[in-house]
């Protein structure tokens, strides 16, 4: 394993996130960039501005790309690779199942928590591959919702579920109080009564 270089104690000019990334890379001051360097940064990022300011290994690579740093594109993969394994071993993925309202409720529920405790720890990454679930799944039920070969009452429920993911994607923190009361609303218990 490649040892990193510490820089702790430095104290950094940068106010953004991407101006962190560049001071940090310009006081290493190497001609290429590879999983040292990046380590390095990121420990940076999470020391200056906390763990929820983390970004992948590929973002910052691509952050001093483009201010003209020369990558080791193997390393930057490795390294990339490595650090997304480490980051979904931390949050195990729920399992999620949006075959029926009940089994979309309950997996929304699962997100909505997971999203809730990110949310509280400021853990941006988790946040984005919640969401990116969640739009996932919406993409997936607007098919079957748009599907001419799925029975009528299956196009339903699919429907509503791609509802029940657009205000969640828009509204975490009120989704549970809206699902309760979409479920207990005439329209909602006419369409899917049994």
């Amino acid at each position: 394993m490649l040892q990193h270089q510490s820089m702790k104690g430095t104290k950094w000019q940068a106010r953004t996130r991407q101006e962190l990334i560049i001071e940090v890379w310009e006081a290493l001051d190497c001609e290429s960039v590879g999983e040292r360097e990046l380590l390095t940064i990121q420990d940076e990022l999470h020391h200056t501005l906390g763990a929820g300011a983390v970004e992948s290994p590929a973002s910052i690579a691509r952050v001093v790309a483009d201010e003209g740093a020369v990558l080791r594109h193997p390393e930057v993969l490795n390294c990339d690779t490595q650090w997304r394994t480490r980051s979904l071993a931390l949050i195990p993925p729920p399992q999620l199942d949006f075959s029926s309202l009940a089994a979309a409720a309950n997996s929304l529920k699962k997100i909505n928590e997971l999203f809730l405790e990110a949310h509280a720890e400021s853990n941006d990454q988790t946040l984005r591959e919640l969401r990116e679930m969640a739009m996932q799944a919406g993409r997936e039920a607007q098919l079957v919702a748009r599907s001419r070969i799925v029975a009528e009452q299956d196009r339903k429920v699919a429907k509503e579920i791609v509802e029940w993911l657009r205000v969640w994607l828009l509204q975490q923190e009120l989704f549970d109080d809206w699902l309760s009361l979409r479920q207990r609303s005439s329209e909602y218990r006419k369409k899917f009564s049994g």
